[in-house]
C-alpha cells in the first residue's frame, strides 16, 4: 500500500478500510517527568591493615580511658608533684640547729653538710611522694568508679571521691579523723571541681523583659 504525496513528515495513514486512507495526524512527542537527582555513593574498603590499625587504636584508647589507667597516672603524677613540692620546701627548712652535739649546721665541714642535707631533704621528699601519690591515685580510681556508677560527670562525683578519699587515709586514726578527713576533703575537691567548672556554666541571658 502506498502512502499519499501529500503526507507530511511525521504522520501517519489511518485507514477504515484496506487501501483507502481516511485521515492523517501527526503522533505527539511521548514526555516524561524529569528524573530525580541521585548523588553519587562512593564505597571505598579498608585494607587489612587499616583494620587492624584502627582496632588496636580503639583498644588503646580505652585502656587509656579506663580507671585503673587513671588512677595509675594519677598516682604518678601525684608522687612526681610531691617530690617536688619537698624538695622546694626542704631547701628552706635549715636554719634551725640540727643533732652533731647541738652545732648549728653552718659550722659543720661542707661535706657534712651536704650529706646531713641530702639524708634529710631524701626523706622529706620521698614521704612527700608516696602521700601525694596515694592521695591522687586514691582520689581519681574512686572518682572514676563513681562516674562510671552514676554516668554522670559532674560536681557530686568529686564532693563523693574526695570524702571517701580522705576517709580513707584517715581511718587508722579513728571514727573522728575518718569523718574529719572526708569533710575536709569533700569540701577541698568539691571548691576546686567548682572553680573548674566556672567556664563551662552558660553565660547570663541579657535579654530584657
Amino acid at each position: 500500500m502506498s502512502l499519499p504525496e501529500n503526507l507530511a513528515p511525521g504522520t501517519n495513514a489511518v485507514t477504515d478500510a484496506p487501501g483507502v486512507p481516511s485521515r492523517a495526524f501527526s503522533l505527539p512527542a511521548p514526555e516524561f517527568p524529569p528524573l530525580p537527582y541521585i548523588p553519587t555513593i562512593r564505597i571505598t574498603t579498608m585494607s587489612e591493615e587499616a583494620l587492624e590499625m584502627a582496632r588496636q587504636m580503639e583498644l588503646g584508647e580505652a585502656v587509656w580511658t579506663s580507671c585503673p589507667a587513671k588512677m595509675v597516672m594519677a598516682g604518678v603524677g601525684g608522687f612526681a608533684l610531691g617530690g617536688l613540692f619537698s624538695l622546694m620546701m626542704g631547701a628552706m627548712a635549715y636554719d634551725v640547729p640540727v643533732g652533731m652535739g647541738g652545732k648549728p649546721l653552718s659550722d659543720l665541714p661542707l661535706k657534712e653538710q651536704f650529706r646531713i642535707q641530702a639524708k634529710d631533704l631524701g626523706t622529706k621528699m620521698w614521704g612527700s611522694a608516696k602521700n601525694f601519690g596515694k592521695i591522687g591515685g586514691i582520689f581519681s580510681g574512686v572518682e572514676c568508679c563513681v562516674e562510671s556508677f552514676r554516668a554522670k560527670n559532674d560536681l557530686y562525683n568529686g564532693v563523693v571521691a574526695g570524702c571517701l578519699t580522705g576517709g580513707a587515709l584517715a581511718y587508722k586514726n579513728g571514727p573522728q579523723a575518718a569523718l574529719s578527713g572526708c569533710a575536709a576533703f569533700a569540701a577541698f575537691s568539691g571548691a576546686i571541681d567548682y572553680y573548674m567548672r566556672l567556664d563551662e556554666r552558660p553565660p547570663p541571658s541579657t535579654d530584657e523583659d
